[in-house]
């Protein structure tokens, strides 16, 4: 039986998503972060040398990395589905599967940690020093580079309403943990494909049922 280690909160509901898409059997292992520190539990270490999720096991087969998962689940399960057909749209599908992690996460993941120096408590003598620090590279680097990056996934978005050609691809699924992390980091009102995207596959009813599946789905803002 394949299993899905989902970590609760996490790039993980993708891979949940994925598998309503596909119609595979699969069981749900759930794992909760650390209260104090967000942080995944040591029992993942059990699967995977890194303790991260998402990861599966599949049979002998361990897959970790969100990519490199919907790559497995779609070469092993996917029999032609999610995948585009033209070759323009297969350049766009491997460009936004990599680039969900690889240029967008960074970006979301930066904003996160120094939005957390801003408010984090520290002695009153610290905290101008640590606000003014996060607040320079906020504004000299995170934030000009995300900005850049929405707006080209926006763009993206304008022709068909999907990231790789006229239909719904495992791109899209790919892409739509960060438009999650950017909404709830640092808005949409300036982005309605994106806000459309969203609405769009949140009402699915695979979308749905991977939430029943995985539990609750909250992102840190």
């Amino acid at each position: 039986m394949l299993t899905v280690h989902h970590l609760e909160n996490s790039r993980s509901q993708r891979v949940l998503w994925l598998l309503e898409e596909l119609g595979v059997d699969y069981e749900v292992r759930r794992y909760q972060r650390n209260p104090s520190t967000s942080l995944a539990p040591p029992e993942l270490l059990d699967v995977h040398p890194l303790g991260k999720s998402p990861v599966i096991t599949d049979g002998d087969d361990v897959v970790a990395e969100t990519g490199a998962i919907i790559e497995y689940l779609i070469d092993t399960y996917g029999q032609g589905k999610l995948l585009p057909s033209d070759p323009i749209d297969v350049r766009a599908y491997r460009y936004w599967m990599h680039a969900a992690e690889g240029s967008v996460m960074p970006l979301l993941v930066m904003t996160l940690v120094f939005n957390k120096i801003e408010t984090a408590p520290m002695p009153f003598f610290i905290r101008p020093v640590a606000k003014g620090i996060a607040g320079k590279v906020k504004g000299s680097f995170i934030n000009p580079s995300l900005d850049r990056a929405l707006d080209h996934m926006e763009r993206s978005l304008a022709a068909t309403g999907w990231f790789a050609g006229p239909t719904m691809t495992a791109a899209d699924i790919m892409m739509s943990f960060p438009v999650e992390a950017a909404a709830a980091r640092s808005g949409l009102d300036a982005y309605p494909n994106m806000q459309d995207f969203l609405k769009r596959i949140h009402a699915l009813p695979t979308y749905q049922k991977a939430l029943e599946r995985g539990g609750p789905y909250e992102l840190m803002a």
